[in-house]
């Protein structure tokens, strides 16, 4: 997620931050604002003036090791925030037919102008999905999905469903979402890792009949979960994705 969009109440600068320190902290990385001063494209004294300004204003708490966290209120903020956006990017996919990249873009231009009662028809006409097109949660939401682990830490052989690209990829690696659509990588796809090229950090996938080459930082933003499947089952099972 990128942009100006904010919601009514807070300016684009403070939704900007609450919604960075959401996506990153959900990614299991503990917030700093070095990284935020990398995700935001910002200088590092900018960080700091801003993330006073949230502390003082309670969407935040800083610690003695300059870890941030959200407060009660920053998070429910953050998580409204969120949850447009994701809604938003499942129908531009799923509805008007947009690629992921294309639709995290639009989201980010719709997500400041449509009022909450056209998210809620948009989310009801869709079912109430659970997850954006890229299987991270929508806030309030628990998909139905066990222990995941990355594509780059698959072990050769096993086979996996794909169940959510990283935020960090949507955020930082624009070009991956494109790459893994046009190969037809999407939440659900059944893949398998062939072989670890350790020469040049590369993994060999399988999927629908295709072996292609992934490099083994992309496939860290990938997270699957890992299903069994008997030996003479794995081909065909591949190729039904």
């Amino acid at each position: 997620m990128s942009g100006d969009a904010h919601e009514p109440g807070t300016s684009s600068t403070v939704d900007r931050y609450l919604e960075t320190i959401y996506c990153v902290a959900g990614e299991g990385e503990v917030v700093r604002p070095s990284r935020l001063a990398q995700w935001l494209g910002v200088s590092a004294p900018t960080v700091s003036d801003a993330v006073q300004r949230l502390e003082r204003d309670g969407w935040v708490t800083i610690a003695r090791d300059r870890s941030i966290q959200l407060t009660t209120k920053g998070h429910a903020k953050a998580s409204s925030i969120v949850r447009r956006h994701r809604i938003l990017e499942r129908w531009l996919t799923d509805t008007l037919g947009f690629d992921w990249a294309a639709a995290d873009e639009e989201a980010d231009r719709l997500s400041s102008v449509i009022s909450d009662e056209v998210i809620e028809r948009i989310d009801e006409s869709m079912g109430s999905p659970l997850t954006c097109p890229h299987g991270n949660p929508i806030p309030g939401r628990t998909p139905a999905y066990g222990h995941l682990t990355t594509l780059a830490d698959l072990e050769p052989g096993t086979v996996a469903v794909v169940r959510r690209i990283s935020e960090v990829a949507e955020h930082e690696a624009r070009a991956l979402l494109l790459s893994l659509h046009e190969i037809g990588v999407s939440e659900g796809s059944h893949i398998a890792v062939s072989a670890h090229v350790s020469l040049d950090e590369h993994l060999m996938v399988e999927i629908d009949q295709r072996t292609l080459s992934l490099p083994s930082d992309s496939a860290k933003w990938i997270w699957v979960e890992a299903i069994e499947v008997t030996s003479s089952d794995q081909g065909e099972f591949i190729a039904s994705s």
